[in-house]
């Protein structure tokens, strides 16, 4: 289970600037229970407690051995700092498809596009994180792919990368904290996961 510290992005890739870094507050989409669009806030003020109910997307990247991508994010980020999570998550821009903002954001945070991409279903669930007393209340739509590119991490975004098999994976969570939304999006998300790495993977 190699772990790779995030190095920051190649001097081409670095030279673009990445909309999360606009001085610009950025929106999330308000929704439903049924995913509808009610409106928009805030980014920060929809996750303070009791949340907002927010679209939301989570990615599960592959490589062709069957492992999955994870990353740990950078302790310099607001929410979650510095524990392990899936290859990607984030939020769609106000009238943004979930599908071209998870392409979009795998592409700003690991500096990879998936070589296959598929969708996975949704999750609604409601997290709080304790250590910053912020909550997920989250409509999440889930994504499946494949890659093959070297991940090349943002470091203010991600502290560093690692494939894991699933008993890795278990070995990592008994040693290391991860996101409080880990396992809900991971457990939604397995059938396709299955699908998409075959059985032999075990996830």
């Amino acid at each position: 289970m190699p772990i790779t510290p995030a190095n920051g992005l190649s001097a081409d890739t670095a030279a673009v600037p990445s909309p999360e870094d606009s001085a610009e507050p950025i929106m999330l989409e308000l929704v439903d229970e049924d995913g509808r669009t009610i409106g928009t806030a805030e980014k920060l003020s929809a996750h303070i407690a009791p949340g907002k109910l927010h679209r939301a997307f989570s990615v599960f990247l592959f490589d062709d051995e069957g492992r999955l991508l994870l990353q740990r994010r950078a302790l310099e980020k607001y929410h979650s700092p510095g524990v392990w999570s899936n290859t990607c998550c984030g939020h769609p821009y106000p009238g943004e498809p979930p599908f071209v903002a998870a392409a979009r954001r795998t592409g700003e945070e690991l500096g990879i596009a998936p070589a296959l991409l598929r969708e996975a279903g949704t999750v609604r669930y409601n997290h709080p994180d304790p250590d910053s007393g912020l909550v997920e209340q989250e409509y999440n739509h889930l994504f499946v792919g494949i890659v093959r590119a070297e991940p090349r991490p943002a470091p203010e975004e991600i502290a560093e990368t690692a494939f894991v098999t699933p008993a890795e994976l278990d070995a990592l969570r008994a040693r290391f904290p991860f996101s409080a939304w880990f396992m809900t999006v991971l457990d939604a998300a397995r059938p396709v996961v299955r699908e998409v790495t075959g059985d032999a993977a075990g996830w």
